[in-house]
C-alpha cells in the first residue's frame, strides 16, 4: 500500500516555506504505508498541495516516484492501490512511456478517456486524488469495494474570520497534523461504533470529516466547493443483476466458470515486482486462493499462518495440511496471550479511531510475520460474503420463519415486558435459579441476552432482524449521550435491495456495510 495526504485551499498552500514542512509532517505520519519513500508538489497558485509515501509494487525505478505529471502535463495524481489490469490497458493506449508503473497508466487514461471513463475501465485497488491543471478541480476517487480508504472534509471554519481548508488522506493520521484540523468528536460516529464495532459507513470520528463512499467518486473547485460523491459503481446494483440474471450453465458449468474467474483475478493479482505470497487459514477461501496462486507459479509461493496455543483457537494444523497437500513453503508463528496484550496499547495509534474487533490483533501478528519475507500477501477476505458462507444467514432466515407466524403487535409487546426489567434484575433472577435448577449455573449475562432478545423479537422484517442479531449494543443511546445513530447505509442503497430473498440482501448488507467496513479495515 501507499498514502497519500494533501490539502486545497486555506493559508497554508501559498508559500513554499511553510507548504513543503506541512506536507512533509503529514506525509511522515503515514510512513508505515509507504515505507520506501515520498514525494511532494504544490502549486501556490492554485493553493493545492500533494504528498505521497511510496511502498514500491510495479515499477520499483524513479519513474514511479509520486506524485506524478500526466504525458500532457494536464492531470497530476498521488495515488494508492493497484490497478491488476494496466498492461491491458496500456495495449489500448498510445502512449510513449517513460516506465511501467500503474500510475502512469492511470495517468494516460484520464488524458485519452477522461477521469470518470478511465476509473470504470479499471480493475483494483485504490484511492487518489488527481488535479486537472486546465479545470482547476481536485477529484477524489475509491474502489468499487472500498479496499483502499480515503478521508477528507473541509477543516478551519470554526475561528472567526478564518479561510476553510480541505484536507484529505489515507488515514485520519495525517489529517491531525495539519494546523486547520479541528478534533471535534462525532457523537453520531460514537453511537455507531457502539453498535457495529467500528464507525460505518461514510461517517469518521471526528466531526466534518467523512470516508469517500467505496465506488464513488467526488470532483470540487471553485465553482463546486462542496460538492456530492457520485457513483461510478454500484454494489447493490450489482447484486439485482446476479439476482435477475442468473446463471444458467449446470453445476459443471458454474464449477468451471467460477474456477476460470477466479484463476483470472488471483493472476492480475500475483504481477508484482517484489516478492509475494499468501495468508493461509486453512479455510475454504484461503485454501482456494493459494492453490490458484500454487498453480500459476513455476515455484513454491510462500504461505504464512498464526497458531495459538488453546485448541479451541487455534487452525495452524489446517493451514500445515493444506501448504504440504499443495507443496508451498509454509511459515507459522505460534502467538500467545501475552502476545496480544504487548500489542493491544499500540492499537490506537494503529487504527487513529475506534475499531473493536478482536480479529485486528491476529491480523497484525500476522502481517508482521508475513512482512518480514514478502511485500504482497493475497488474502481470502469476501468469501463468506459472496458465497453465503456465515451461518449467521440461514439461522435468521429460520429465526424469522417462526417469529413472523407471531403478530407484530404481540411481538412488540412481549419486547417491551422483557426491556421493562432491567439486565441487573434479570441477573439477579438467575442467580436465584441457580440452587434450583442445575442448567442455570451455565447462564451469563442474562440480562444482556434478554435485552438484545427483545429487541430482535421486535423486529419488523428479517432485514430489521439481521442488524439486531449483528448489533453489538442493541442501543446504542444508552451510553452515548447526544448525537442520531446513521443508518447503516444509504437510503437509496437499502431500497435497491428491496427484491432480493432475505438471504440474499443479507449477503449484500454484508457486502457493502460489514465488509466493507471492518473486514476490508
Amino acid at each position: 500500500m501507499c498514502g497519500i495526504a494533501g490539502y486545497f485551499g486555506g493559508p497554508w498552500a501559498v508559500q513554499p516555506d511553510e507548504t513543503l514542512p506541512l506536507l512533509k509532517r503529514m506525509a511522515d505520519a503515514i510512513a508505515h504505508r509507504g515505507p520506501d519513500g515520498d514525494g511532494y508538489w504544490h502549486d501556490p497558485a492554485q493553493r493545492i498541495a500533494f504528498g505521497h509515501r511510496r511502498l514500491a509494487i510495479v515499477d520499483l525505478s524513479p519513474t514511479g516516484r509520486q506524485p506524478m505529471v500526466s504525458g500532457s502535463g494536464r492531470f497530476v495524481i498521488s495515488y494508492n492501490g493497484e490497478i491488476y489490469n494496466h498492461r491491458q490497458l496500456r495495449d489500448r493506449l498510445r502512449v510513449d512511456w517513460r516506465g511501467t508503473s500503474d500510475t502512469e497508466t492511470l495517468l494516460a487514461g484520464f488524458d485519452a478517456w477522461g477521469i470518470r471513463a478511465a476509473v470504470e475501465s479499471t480493475i483494483g485497488m485504490f484511492a487518489f486524488a488527481v488535479w486537472d491543471r486546465k479545470d482547476c478541480t481536485l477529484t477524489l476517487a475509491r474502489d468499487r469495494l472500498g479496499e483502499k480508504p480515503l478521508y477528507y472534509g473541509w477543516q478551519g471554519t470554526g475561528a472567526a474570520g478564518s479561510e476553510p481548508t480541505f484536507l484529505f488522506a489515507s488515514e485520519l493520521s495525517a489529517l491531525k497534523v495539519h494546523p486547520a484540523f479541528e478534533a471535534e468528536i462525532s457523537r453520531d460516529a460514537l453511537r455507531s461504533f457502539m453498535r457495529h464495532n467500528n464507525v460505518s459507513g461514510v461517517a469518521s470520528i471526528y466531526s466534518g470529516i467523512s470516508k469517500l463512499p467505496s465506488g464513488c467518486l467526488m470532483t470540487l473547485g471553485a465553482r463546486e466547493p462542496r460538492p456530492q460523491p457520485v457513483r461510478y459503481w454500484s454494489g447493490s446494483h450489482v447484486a439485482q443483476q446476479g439476482v435477475t440474471q442468473p446463471f444458467t450453465g449446470g453445476p459443471r458449468e458454474a464449477t468451471d466458470a467460477l474456477e476460470s474467474l477466479l484463476e483470472d483475478a488471483v493472476g492480475q493479482q500475483m504481477v508484482a515486482d517484489v516478492p509475494l505470497g499468501a495468508f493461509l487459514s486453512g479455510g475454504v477461501d484461503s485454501s482456494v486462493v493459494a492453490a490458484l496462486m500454487q498453480a500459476q507459479s513455476p515455484r513454491p509461493i510462500r504461505t504464512f499462518s498464526i497458531g495459538f496455543r488453546e485448541d479451541a483457537f487455534n487452525e495452524a494444523h489446517y493451514a500445515r495440511a493444506v501448504a504440504e497437500h499443495l507443496g508451498t513453503e509454509h511459515t507459522e508463528m505460534y502467538v500467545t496471550a501475552q502476545d496480544a496484550l504487548d500489542l493491544v496499547p499500540q492499537l490506537p495509534g494503529i487504527y487513529a479511531e475506534p475499531f473493536a474487533d478482536s480479529s485486528q490483533i491476529a491480523s497484525f501478528l500476522l502481517s508482521k510475520l508475513t512482512r518480514a519475507h514478502v511485500t504482497v500477501a493475497l488474502s481470502g477476505d469476501g468469501g463468506d460474503e459472496l458465497f453465503c458462507g456465515y451461518n449467521r444467514y440461514q439461522i435468521t432466515d429460520k429465526l424469522w420463519r417462526r417469529l413472523s407466524k407471531l403478530p407484530h403487535a404481540l411481538r412488540q409487546g412481549l419486547a417491551n415486558l422483557l426491556l421493562r426489567v432491567p439486565p441487573s434484575s434479570w441477573d439477579s433472577v438467575a442467580n436465584a435459579l441457580r440452587h434450583a435448577v442445575p442448567a442455570a449455573g451455565a447462564w451469563a449475562r442474562v440480562g444482556e441476552k434478554m435485552h438484545k432478545g427483545a429487541s430482535v423479537l421486535a423486529s419488523a422484517n428479517a432485514k430489521e432482524l439481521y442488524l439486531g442479531m449483528v448489533s453489538h449494543w442493541a442501543d446504542p443511546g444508552e451510553v452515548v449521550i447526544g448525537g442520531t445513530e446513521p443508518p447503516p447505509l444509504p437510503a437509496h442503497t437499502m431500497a435497491e435491495l428491496e427484491g432480493l430473498s432475505d438471504v440474499e440482501q443479507m449477503m449484500a448488507l454484508d457486502m457493502l456495510g460489514y465488509m466493507n467496513d471492518d473486514i476490508l479495515t
